[in-house]
């Protein structure tokens, strides 16, 4: 039923995210049967106050308009596309910013659940937007809404055709690119995280691009005291933006 300029939004956080947030995106809802709790209900009286009826349909068609290994939770939304941002956007969103810039750059993560899990991640610490090359890299997929938990309608996703380019116009504006790579001295708690600054993360097992690194104007690495010698990105991403967060409130 969804077409090119629409995309299914499945999951209690997902959907209840978008129907408070966006609910002139939402044409349809389906409930399956058997949900009547709280949470149900919430999603029930968000549709109806969207002018949105919702569908009470079973299980059976929950899982073929997403798949059965989606973990639906019960509840699915039809929605239009909220189209991810673009040199221009972020470049505005630069410029009216009225305090120090707070940017997640994510170098070619291509798994959906770690961009997702980001996305959730940098909506907690309050980062200002999210940063993705086009190519190579995941987008704003069902998958990624789903374990965004409603993040994926808050935090601003950037998509960029040159991120190296977009990295030196970024710190044109002032803005501080701090690198994650397990190449330097440097750990997190010795580097300066305050001011205007992004953390730049490569992505799953690649870690940062030679020209990506290259653009960065420092580098960290976080300390691995045990055997396993690197974490996943959305991992990383939490350790990295919540010191970010508790050097900016000191």
């Amino acid at each position: 039923m969804a077409d090119t300029n629409t995309h299914y939004i499945y999951g209690l956080h997902a959907v209840k995210a978008v129907l408070e947030r966006e609910p002139e995106m939402v044409s349809r809802v389906w409930l399956e049967n058997s949900r009547r709790d709280d949470k149900a209900k919430k999603i029930l009286q968000l549709s109806h106050d969207a002018n949105v009826k919702p569908e009470r349909v079973k299980r059976e068609v929950l899982d073929k308009l997403v798949g059965e290994n989606a973990n639906h939770q019960g509840v699915v939304a039809l929605s239009k596309d909220t189209p991810a941002g673009n040199e221009k956007t972020l470049k505005k969103l630069i410029e009216d910013l009225t305090v120090p810039a707070f940017l997640l750059i994510l170098d070619g993560v291509q798994d959906p659940h770690n961009l997702g899990a980001c996305l959730r991640t940098a909506d907690a610490a309050g980062v200002h937007a999210v940063i993705a090359p086009k190519d190579k890299a995941t987008g704003l997929t069902s998958v990624v809404r789903k374990v965004a938990c409603g993040a994926a309608e808050t935090v601003p996703f950037i998509q960029v055709t040159n991120l190296a380019r977009t990295m030196r116009d970024l710190q044109q504006s002032g803005v501080w690119m701090i690198g994650t790579s397990l190449d330097t001295e440097q750990d997190i708690y010795q580097a300066d995280l305050t001011g205007p600054l992004a953390l730049v993360l490569g992505a799953e097992g690649k870690g940062l691009r030679r020209l990506t690194a290259e653009n960065c104007d420092s580098l960290i690495k976080l300390p691995m005291l045990g055997t396993v010698q690197s974490l996943n990105v959305s991992v990383t991403a939490g350790v990295c933006l919540y010191e970010a967060v508790r050097q900016r409130r000191d």
